[in-house]
């Protein structure tokens, strides 16, 4: 598959030490049996910058995506995060990354507030209540904390998943369909993460839909042809 790269935006990265942060790929190909998904994909993104990776179904966004949080391994050519002087493959980076996507599961039986002090437990994190309400409110969930997932619906547990990602302040924040199942409301609680993403670090967003293209600093596009 081929693939091109094109500024959108430029004047937005905010943070200044660009030695802090770094997402370097280098001649990445994926595929499956005799089928190539991506062909020599290589790039460098930095602090405060977003990629948008767009294209057709089936053009290899969401491999990339599993690819970049070591969730799949690329058939040939490297991936590494450098970060704080020193560099990681996406499977020992998994302390930077915060990853949305619609297959991420949840505890359905569990409450919000159950899920979240269950991950920060996993990642040996302690979240206070109040800190756990923050984060739901700023998602959209604001006093929906203690309802039970199985009532949610498919959009509040979108955003559940969110406060997931965020839970423990990821540099890195990836997103496979970022606003799918989520209404206008939902749509700008995802833009305002993007935004403050710029502070902290970076986000690599994979989408179909050509609105979405506006959050990025570059779009790196996926021709299946």
């Amino acid at each position: 598959m081929s693939a091109t790269i094109r500024v959108v935006k430029s004047g937005w990265v905010e943070l200044v030490d660009v030695n802090a942060l770094r997402l370097e790929l280098s001649n990445v190909t994926a595929g499956y049996g005799s089928r190539v998904v991506l062909r020599a994909i290589s790039l460098t993104l930095g602090p405060g910058e977003t990629l948008v990776v767009s294209g057709a179904n089936g053009s290899g966004k969401s491999t990339l995506l599993r690819m970049l949080c070591g969730l799949q391994q690329p058939t040939s050519g490297t991936i590494q995060y450098c970060h704080d002087g020193m560099a990681y493959a996406p499977e020992q980076a998994r302390h930077l990354l915060g990853w949305v996507a619609p297959d991420l599961m949840l505890y359905r039986e569990l409450t919000a507030r159950e899920n979240l002090h269950f991950f920060a437990e996993v990642r040996g994190m302690h979240c206070s209540d109040m800190q756990i309400d923050e984060l739901l409110e700023r998602i959209g969930l604001s006093g929906r904390g203690d309802d039970r997932v199985i009532g949610y619906s498919s959009g509040m547990t979108h955003r559940l998943r969110y406060a997931y990602a965020l839970l423990h302040h990821p540099p890195v924040l990836l997103l496979d369909e970022p606003t799918v199942t989520l209404d206008a409301q939902g749509a700008t609680v995802v833009e305002q993460v993007v935004d403050a993403q710029r502070a902290v670090g970076m986000s690599i967003i994979a989408t179909n839909d050509p609105r979405e293209l506006r959050f990025g600093d570059y779009v790196l596009t996926l021709n299946t042809a």
